[in-house]
């Protein structure tokens, strides 16, 4: 079952064009890389999905129904959640607060309850945080709650943002460089998290990455885009193996 279909998708800036009828399908439960140099229009892609940009040309199906023209928390209300190159976690809040805001979105309490501190928003907020650290203890984040977000190491603000993502209940969960500024060690550990949480959430997952031994160590399919449109598509093998990558991208076959 595809849960994701772009067709035919385009956006310019300043009548440059950014992406050129890109065309991508990923079914229910797939995880997906795209790759591709800097400049390359990843980003645009996943700003694209999530309603951050609007296409000038084109159509992005989520479960069969279009995302264009919806705003980003219409987009991640059906179930598409983000990640982003640059963190962007609400950095004067605690690690805790943090996750906590991305399961406000479900509350079942209204405004005037919260005001008065009814039952309904006493119990409603308990809850939430005993799922809040939920989502931080599988991050190994626990220890941190009432720490303040900036204070945490560039790695643990990742996992902090990755946690937060996944807190909205996603159907997709989209990766904008999870490894970027990780040591190798920890983008090994990142690269068996993200099989775990696939596999536990029952997630869809489509990545950007520029480490390779992530890429092609977890994706089951990549997708490359060069100069805004997809160049190759295939599992692994055939992405190492593919001369206009090698040329466009990676430079050299990886090993």
């Amino acid at each position: 079952m595809t849960i994701l279909n772009i067709q035919n998708l385009s956006k310019y800036f300043g009548g440059l064009s950014a992406l050129a009828d890109v065309n991508l399908v990923i079914a229910s439960g797939e995880l997906v890389g795209l790759i591709g140099p800097n400049g390359a229009g990843k980003t645009t892609v996943f700003n694209l999905i999530t309603g951050v940009y609007q296409p000038d040309q084109g159509h992005i199906m989520f479960d069969d129904k279009p995302l264009e023209g919806l705003l980003p928390h219409k987009i991640c209300q059906r179930g598409v959640a983000r990640t982003f190159q640059n963190i962007r976690l609400f950095k004067d809040l605690t690690v805790l607060d943090n996750v906590k805001i991305a399961l406000h979105k479900d509350v079942s309490y209204q405004l005037y309850a919260a005001i008065l501190r009814l039952p309904t928003f006493v119990r409603g907020e308990a809850s939430i945080e005993k799922e809040a650290l939920h989502y931080l203890r599988i991050f190994g984040l626990e220890d941190k709650q009432e720490e303040i977000a900036s204070s945490l190491p560039y790695g643990e603000q990742r996992r902090l943002e990755i946690a937060r993502a996944l807190a909205t209940r996603p159907r997709l969960l989209i990766l904008d460089e999870p490894a970027a500024g990780m040591n190798p060690q920890e983008t090994q550990d990142l690269m068996e998290l993200i099989r775990w949480i696939r596999k536990e959430f029952d997630l869809t997952i489509l990545l950007i990455e520029h480490d390779m031994s992530l890429v092609m160590g977890v994706c089951e399919r990549i997708y490359v885009l060069d100069y805004g449109q997809i160049i190759a598509q295939g599992v692994p093998e055939e992405i190492r193996n593919n001369p206009r990558v090698i040329e466009a991208y990676l430079g050299e076959e990886v090993s």
